[in-house]
């Protein structure tokens, strides 16, 4: 369960989760961050090993390491947003701090709408 969602975080650099969870995958997205900017072949192979997507894994060495390179850590932010309706589970957004500029939300037509 930890690995997919550290891979879909990775993948789309923002989540929507549990407390618990969101908790949980803190601390191993950010040894698969810090695997990225090392850089080497077996820092690759071990990230590897977990996340198992190998197109994640090019995009975790080659862009998300590249944005964290001057960053010591703290690469994810956690964010409280709604409770869930059924259980009342306390829900949060998991998000790289610096997220790239193909995953932001807002449409083209609203940053054109700004500059105005």
């Amino acid at each position: 369960m930890f690995r997919n969602l550290v891979t879909s975080l990775l993948e789309h650099e923002r989540i929507e989760t549990t407390e618990a969870k969101a908790k949980e995958i803190r601390g191993i997205t950010e040894k698969m961050i810090t695997l990225g900017k090392e850089g080497s072949l077996h820092a690759r192979r071990r990230a590897l090993d977990f996340i198992r997507k190998k197109d994640i894994v090019s995009k975790l060495f080659g862009d998300v390491a590249g944005r964290f390179s001057r960053r010591p850590g703290g690469y994810i932010r956690i964010i409280p947003t709604r409770r869930r309706p059924g259980d009342a589970a306390e829900l949060v957004a998991v998000e790289l701090i610096e997220r790239g500029p193909a995953s932001d939300d807002v449409p083209e037509s609203v940053e054109e709408d700004k500059a105005s």
